[in-house]
């Protein structure tokens, strides 16, 4: 496996030269540092532990930014770990966007927005409770009965109710590499990915 920490921009529309659009979502990707080398035989498993975006000093603590002096870089905001990484890298050297290349197939890891405490109509999809005339008053976005005829002296588990919504880790899958610009550190995959303009996601393949 191989992978990079990247920072989602934005969405925008490719058109292939038969004229065909393709949504996009355009991710900063890197350069990414190697601030850890973990292999079976000091830590148990294989992996590489990347660090991306700047961090002010004043927001270290000591024991980070001794932990990346020894990969000889300033202080990063995001650390993330890649377990048995395919490309061999040695402590401090760089991973950019040219790791992928156009028609790659890659997942990308991210955590939906947010949407607080929601009532089961936008949460679960309900339809609501009858309509609005017949002395309906204020029910019709309302959950309804929440009994059960075999057991009415409890909710049961797993009953649909109002709740928090987002903020989950969703990983989408199948998406693919559409454009490159390593000058910028762009990638372009197709389709939408989970997150926030701004947020921070994993591209891995």
């Amino acid at each position: 496996m191989k992978g990079i920490i990247g920072k989602k921009i934005g969405m925008t529309s490719i058109f292939s030269s038969d004229g065909k659009q393709t949504a996009c979502t355009i991710i900063e990707a890197g350069p990414c540092v190697v601030t850890q080398v973990k292999t079976t035989e000091t830590d148990g498993y294989n992996s590489l532990q990347l660090a991306f975006g700047d961090k002010k000093e004043k927001h270290t603590n000591a024991a980070q930014k001794n932990h990346f002096a020894k990969a000889n870089t300033p202080a990063k905001k995001v650390v993330k770990e890649f377990r048995d990484y395919s490309i061999e890298k040695n402590l401090g050297e760089t991973i950019t966007v040219d790791i992928f290349a156009e028609g790659d197939k890659v997942e990308v890891v991210g955590t939906t927005k947010g949407k607080g405490f929601q009532g089961v109509v936008k949460r679960h999809g309900f339809t609501g409770v009858g309509g609005a005339s017949h002395g309906q008053h204020d029910r019709q976005r309302a959950p309804g009965s929440l009994g059960n005829s075999s057991d009415a002296s409890r909710v049961m588990k797993g009953m649909r109710m109002a709740g928090r919504l987002g903020a989950d880790r969703v990983k989408a899958k199948g998406l693919k590499v559409v454009k490159i610009f390593p000058e910028k550190n762009y990638i372009l995959v197709s389709g939408s990915v989970p997150g926030y303009n701004g947020s921070i996601v994993l591209i891995q393949k």
